[in-house]
């Protein structure tokens, strides 16, 4: 074991590397661009010795993940923003594939106008492509996360491409030290990669071939199908990392001081970290409040979060918004509450377009939360 004290994005990088992937396609976009440098790096010192393809859009880089992966090769990309938007189509295809590869996402505005810092618009407007999703608080978990989605997507009841987020500038450029374990006890956690099925011209097989209605809809049942054997899987996978490594995070949800509370704060992200410390100084003050940090966005806990409202009423903190109704976590948590909990359920959106968002920021939404009697989502932070 090694510490490694680096940014996130290279952290993610070499994460990455000791996963051993045979092809990592790259393509530069801020604030993601030190990622795939740092993975060009180790091929410059031969440390990585897959295939390192430079492609000319993001849409190249996943259809060449696509493609490589149909040939049975593990595979690593990563991107932001509106390189995350251009691979859309391919985003749909790598899922309906069943193709698991694994990407690393630095959640990034979507313009115009033109703007390089955090909110979660891009990953959030691809939830429904069929990826698994995760959303980092420190560059430790950036680490272990990346880590344990090639083993989630490769895993026989899954086989769907995983993404990775964390949070620009916040996570991807910002220093922390992560405790790096040795290769062996990445390689006898990951084994070596065998393709539940791959295009191989010894053994035949239709790809991506015209599909009438009836088999269409048996390939969108099998994809559900995966996402809800991914629940089971994730506490699973998790807790074998943490036999592994030592580090645990949570797996669907994190929780921290939760015991006993009467109100319980869901955030995700870096805002999912720094509310820790709002949640201390609240209990400090009398207050029972616990957090839950939302780790995993697709597939949704909803098992989880209805067992939170049954025990609290809940915050909920966004750092997006879904354009015509409200932050994608506030309205998800009421969906999964409905005629299962009365729990009064309070939103917030913040942060916005980079926008800092302190723990004495998070203290104030969760104060004027147990305050204010209301159930619709509030903005926080307009002025200034």
């Amino acid at each position: 074991m090694t510490v490694m004290m680096d940014t996130g994005n290279r952290i993610a990088a070499k994460a990455a590397v000791m996963a051993k992937p045979e092809v990592v396609a790259a393509y530069p976009i801020t604030p993601q661009t030190t990622l795939v440098e740092a993975i060009a790096e180790y091929v410059a010192r031969g440390e990585y010795k897959g295939e390192y393809i430079c492609v000319e859009s993001e849409h190249s880089a996943m259809s060449a993940c696509i493609g490589a992966s149909a040939a049975g090769s593990r595979t690593f990309t990563a991107t932001s923003s509106h390189g995350l938007l251009l691979m859309h189509e391919m985003l749909h295809w790598a899922a309906l594939a069943r193709l698991p590869v694994v990407m690393c996402n630095i959640n990034r505005v979507v313009g115009p106008g033109w703007n390089i810092w955090v909110d979660e618009n891009d990953s959030i407007s691809q939830r429904d492509t069929g990826w698994i999703q995760f959303y980092c608080s420190s560059n430790q978990e950036i680490f272990d996360t990346v880590i344990q989605a090639f083993k989630l997507a490769e895993h026989e009841k899954i086989v769907l491409p995983v993404m990775v987020n964390l949070n620009a500038f916040i996570l991807s450029h910002t220093s922390m030290p992560a405790e790096i374990p040795d290769q062996q006890v990445v390689d006898d956690f990951l084994g070596n990669y065998v393709p539940k099925w791959k295009l191989d011209i010894e053994n035949p097989t239709t790809f991506g071939n015209i599909i009438g209605p009836a088999h269409y809809y048996k390939v969108r049942r099998a994809m559900q199908d995966a996402m809800l054997n991914a629940k089971k899987l994730i506490p699973q996978i998790t807790n074998d990392w943490k036999k592994a490594s030592g580090f645990f995070h949570g797996d669907l949800l994190e929780y921290y001081k939760c015991e006993g509370a009467e109100h319980i704060l869901l955030s995700i992200g870096a805002i999912g970290a720094e509310s820790k410390t709002a949640i201390d100084e609240l209990q400090k003050a009398g207050h029972r409040i616990g957090l839950a940090r939302v780790r995993v966005i697709r597939p949704f806990p909803t098992e989880d979060i209805i067992k939170l409202g049954k025990q609290a009423d809940l915050i909920v903190i966004d750092r997006n918004i879904s354009i015509g109704s409200e932050g994608a976590l506030f309205n998800e948590v009421k969906a999964a509450l409905y005629g299962e909990s009365d729990a009064k359920v309070t939103g917030f959106i913040a942060g916005l377009g980079g926008k800092d968002v302190t723990y004495k920021d998070i203290e104030t939404m969760c104060l004027k939360a147990l305050k204010d009697k209301v159930r619709e989502q509030q903005w926080y932070g307009l002025e200034g």
